[in-house]
């Protein structure tokens, strides 16, 4: 893969998440802002044709109440604080 280089500028907030990020990871901050570039990216691209068509569906092996999805995402944000906090503590 080719590299260009190019400038951007960052809140120091955003640097320090990004430098904590790296020696977290033993990578370059570099690598931590390409790697967010590319994310970004792909989120935000336009598909030429849809994911899902009309026909297609996933079994989710019934129906899916809102208490189960909020049950759901609320243990995947515990987890994920607790994973936080742990990294930070480190």
């Amino acid at each position: 893969m080719a590299l260009k280089r190019t400038n951007v500028y960052a809140e120091d907030s955003d640097l320090l998440l990004i430098k904590q990020a790296a020696a977290r990871l033993g990578v370059s901050e570099a690598e931590i802002i390409r790697e967010g570039i590319h994310r970004i990216a792909l989120a935000h691209r336009v598909w030429d044709e849809p994911f899902v068509s009309d026909e297609e569906t996933f079994d989710l092996g019934g129906p899916v109440g809102k208490d189960e999805i909020s049950a759901t995402v609320t243990r995947g944000y515990d987890e994920r604080e607790r994973r936080n906090r742990r990294d930070d503590a480190a």
